[in-house]
């Protein structure tokens, strides 16, 4: 209840609240004055994504109490644009791509604005300084640091080389939906408020394995401000759901398999109120033995998870004659890798909304990876039609995969089902960590053979990977592990063999790369083992075994176009020949290591892959594109108007965009795999064409000329000298009785399973990455000072956006090789916060030098092909690679830590002790 009351300005508007004792300055932002444009990504002061400032400082307001606030001046986001114009700090973060998701934009801003404003020509290492309790997982810091550079001494946006550009295509054109994001007015689903409106609390298992017993509700059912309180018995449809196989309690009925399982609901007036009444939940659980590795699951005594067993999936992937192969190697090596289970950490936790309208729909409110698919297990779970559900995207703030499977939604949408009122439910962050599906950990035995010349002739892996308790993609990740375990390299005999165990710990699913960051580790490591075993160079080594034009996969699908592996090799090897190593200087060693990969774009493996599209032009001129596609972060609320503006002649600001709403939109498919930009790119463009060709017709007959001679240029239609606006020509085509609104789909070409003989998948990313490292030999500190990245994305939609993802791509991949790994204990998570799970910071990120490659595929729009995934696959090996050159130490476990490579530099016979 509230204890005093106290008054301050917001924004220079004089505000009087009721406050409790620990009541903080976030709350009353967000929940009493609804300014949801300051985030609350962890509530304990770890992420910076709540930064505001307060008399002239930046501070945390998720951890600064209400109390201290008499007479105080704040200022938030909502604040900063005076007049219609942006701060020179917003307009700077939108100029220079440094906007993504946009979650922890707000924050950083504020945190820009207050050093600025104190220090107006700050050196990159004092906007570090400022930046340090600021956290951003999508853009990998550098934009944001050139932003906040500009803002202070204007500078042009940097963009890496490419082809010359269309006319709208191909340029380095910012994102139509910044500007929303740094004023704080977009809108995630945390932040939606309705009237009547319940929050949702969710009660979650107490142990990694156990019976259920009983759950008894009664207490809790009595409580403050408590409406519900429901358990597995209260679903009325499926009690189980799954984004791939449905093995996944809603609300856990006959036993706990992990500590994240829930088994109770509680629906009240208030979050308090409602997480209060989860600890009156009496439950009895009869504990049962805990599976916590995927060897502990192969036993053959060991306890079984689920009826079936415990191996979710075994996966094989054959090429030629594996014995025949070894027997004609000259050197053979073999070597154990080791990943570690990983947390996204996307800086908004998890939340839905849930509501029912005026016809008894229930319409739920979530930022997910696949709206479609929330829709279908939210309708199965509640017992409904689909067509009863709809599912309104909101921003998400950020997803790298972990917001493909089903979160909050169905709990959501069951309360207000229930209830017949709005239920909120929003995660804590260590709710988030607990409960989300991870990266998988693996264990990959790994033989190679190679001729003396360096040409690899066998392969032969072993896979492990823990699933966790419950399928999610499991079985697709891991099967991506394996598929593509002997590197982008032409091996004619290999043998792989994978299997995804079930455990008692978190789920593991799809996480950026999609298991194939965990077998590039491996081959990257063990390529440049063999390097070393045959006198020859990094660089040779991969030239001599690259995919090319005419290779062949280790699934033995024959390429045959847009391979640009080569020419990525090329430019890094030449751009590493810049910065020469310099000597040895006290206890610290540099060196450059490198790494390449190739990625499948697209879900493959015969899977129906297609997206759906709508373009309509009104009879102002004003356009709309409608696809059920989600946008994380990505990039499509400015790729897809591009495409639509290079189509129609028009300035791609004059296109709205209309993303992931069921009752809207045609589906788009799951954004994952790297697909949106060539699979719904490719509707997108189909339907502005159809919708050109419309226009075209009806302009045509009447000026009574060829179609084929008008042009669509600058808002216009033209022939000759004559022209006539969009509108017109929209007004025109109307009055004739043709629609406004042209519908089309894609599908991309023809794939098949693994282990069928044709084309898994459709096309490929490359890449080479190289990483000059420096390494402390007495502490085994590790820094990263310079990551040149090389990729082929076969033609760059827009340069800044997919700079920009790469930039991401390579600091998480840094934390994949450096800080990353979710400690567990008997199924337990030890570090379920943002501090003690580690992601890395401004601090870390090292100078990153983009180049891009664009060897088209004649299927992509314009070439394009995906490149959301495979900038965090090769950085990691590159960096393991650097260190071995740099001190001689190799590692074999991710992520090396100090402690590991410390290790490593003893076996190796470095220092690795105090001088």
């Amino acid at each position: 209840m509230p204890t005093d009351r106290v008054s301050f300005y917001v924004n220079d508007e004089l505000c009087e609240v009721e406050i409790g004792t620990h009541t903080t300055l976030l709350e009353i932002l967000r929940d009493q004055l609804h300014l949801t444009g300051t985030k609350e990504g962890c509530g304990q002061g770890h992420c910076g994504t709540c930064t505001v400032i307060v008399n002239g400082k930046a501070v945390r307001s998720c951890t600064f109490l209400a109390k201290r606030l008499e007479g105080a001046r704040v200022r938030t986001i909502e604040g900063l644009a005076k007049g219609g114009e942006l701060h020179p700090v917003q307009r700077a973060f939108v100029e220079h791509g440094a906007v993504h998701c946009g979650f922890c934009t707000p924050g950083a801003i504020m945190s820009a604005v207050a050093l600025l404003e104190a220090n107006p020509h700050p050196t990159e290492e004092d906007i570090k300084k400022a930046l340090e309790r600021n956290l951003c997982r999508c853009t990998g810091y550098v934009r944001i640091i050139r932003a906040i550079q500009s803002a202070a001494q204007a500078l042009l946006p940097s963009v890496p080389e490419t082809r010359p550009p269309q006319r709208i295509v191909g340029r380095p054109l910012p994102r139509p939906d910044a500007e929303a994001k740094v004023k704080g007015e977009a809108l995630f689903a945390a932040d939606l408020y309705f009237d009547d409106m319940l929050y949702a609390a969710v009660l979650r298992s107490a142990y990694a394995h156990a019976r259920l017993l009983r759950v008894d509700t009664s207490r809790a059912k009595s409580m403050p401000g408590v409406v519900a309180v429901l358990t597995a018995d209260d679903v009325p449809g499926s009690k189980v759901h799954g984004v791939s196989r449905p093995d996944w309690p809603v609300l856990a009925y006959d036993k706990v398999r992990y500590v994240g399982d829930a088994v109770a609901l509680v629906l009240a007036e208030t979050e308090a109120q409602a997480r209060a009444a989860t600890e009156a939940i009496a439950v009895e659980y009869e504990p049962l033995p805990v599976v916590s590795s995927p060897e502990e699951a192969l036993a053959p005594d060991a306890p079984q998870i689920h009826e079936g067993g415990n191996l979710l999936k075994h996966i094989e992937v054959r090429r030629g004659d594996v014995a025949a192969g070894f027997a004609s190697a000259d050197v053979v090596i073999e070597r154990e890798y080791r990943t570690p289970t990983t947390e996204h950490a996307f800086l908004e936790p998890e939340a839905a909304v849930a509501r029912l309208d005026e016809n008894g729909t229930l319409v739920l409110y979530v930022g997910s990876q696949i709206p479609f698919a929330d829709r279908r297990q939210v309708a199965a779970s509640l017992g409904i039609p689909e067509e009863q559900v709809r599912v309104v995207h909101t921003w998400v703030g950020g997803a790298f995969g972990g917001k493909e499977d089903i979160a909050g939604q169905i709990h959501a949408a069951l309360g207000a089902w229930v209830t017949r009122r709005p239920v909120k439910l929003v995660y804590s962050r260590q709710e988030s960590i607990i409960s989300h599906p991870k990266r998988h950990a693996t264990v990959i035995w790994l033989k190679t053979g190679a001729r003396r010349d360096g040409r690899l002739v066998a392969l032969e892996a072993h896979i492990l990977g823990d699933t966790g308790a419950y399928a999610s993609l499991g079985e697709h990740v891991m099967t991506r592990t394996a598929t593509h375990a002997a590197g982008p390299y032409d091996v004619p005999n290999v043998f792989i063999e994978c299997d995804a165990m079930y455990t008692n710990n978190p789920p593991a699913g799809a996480f950026r790369g999609f298991g194939v960051p965990q077998s590039n580790f491996a081959i990257e490591s063990q390529m440049d083992i063999l390097a070393e075993e045959l006198g020859l160079s990094p660089f040779a080594i991969r030239r001599i075994n690259a995919l090319r034009v005419g290779g062949m996969t280790a699934t033995g699908q024959v390429l045959r176009e847009s391979v640009g592996l080569m020419e990525t090799i090329d430019r890094v090897e030449a751009e590493i020949a810049k910065y020469p190593v310099p000597e040895p200087s006290g206890d610290w060693r540099r060196g450059w290591g490198i790494s390449c990969a190739y990625k499948n774009v697209g879900l493959g493996g015969g899977v129906d892959d297609s997206a759906g599209a709508e373009v309509e032009i009104d009879e102002e001129g004003n356009i709309s594109v409608y696809t059920g596609a989600a946008e994380v972060g990505q990039g499509l609320p400015v790729i897809l108007p591009q495409i639509v503006a290079e189509e129609l002649g028009v300035d791609y600001r004059q296109v709205k965009v209309v993303l992931g709403d069921t009752a809207l939109t045609p589906d788009g498919g799951p954004t994952t795999a790297s697909r949106q930009s060539f699979i719904t790119g490719n509707a997108v463009r189909r339907a502005a064409i159809q919708a050109r060709e419309s226009l075209s017709s009806a302009v045509a007959e009447a000026w009574d000329v060829p179609p084929a001679t008008l042009a669509f240029v600058d808002g216009q239609v033209r022939a000759g000298e004559r022209k006539m606006s969009l509108a017109e020509a929209a007004r025109l085509a109307r009055a004739e009785g043709r629609s406004l609104r042209a519908h089309a789909s894609y599908t991309p070409p023809k794939t098949v399973p693994l282990g069928q003989p044709g084309d898994m998948h459709f096309a490929f990313g490359y890449a080479t990455q190289a990483a000059e490292v420096e390494v402390n030999v007495r502490t085994g500190e590790v820094r990263v000072l310079r990551v040149i990245a090389a990729h082929d994305i076969g033609r760059a939609l827009n340069p800044m956006a997919v700079s920009g993802q790469i930039e991401g791509g390579v600091v998480m991949g840094i934390g994949q090789a450096l800080l990353e790994e979710l400690v567990l204990r008997q199924g337990v998570p030890q570090n379920t916060n943002l501090r003690t799970y580690r992601i890395p910071t401004v601090a870390d990120v090292p100078e990153i030098i983009p180049i891009l490659v664009e060897d088209p595929a004649a299927d992509g729009p314009y070439g394009a092909k995906g490149v959301g995934e495979i900038p965090a696959i090769p950085t990691a090996a590159a960096i393991i690679n650097a260190i071995r050159r740099a001190c001689g130490a190799r590692v074999y476990r991710l992520p090396a830590t100090p402690d590991r490579v410390r290790e490593a530099l003893s076996a190796a016979g470095g220092r690795a002790r105090p001088a």
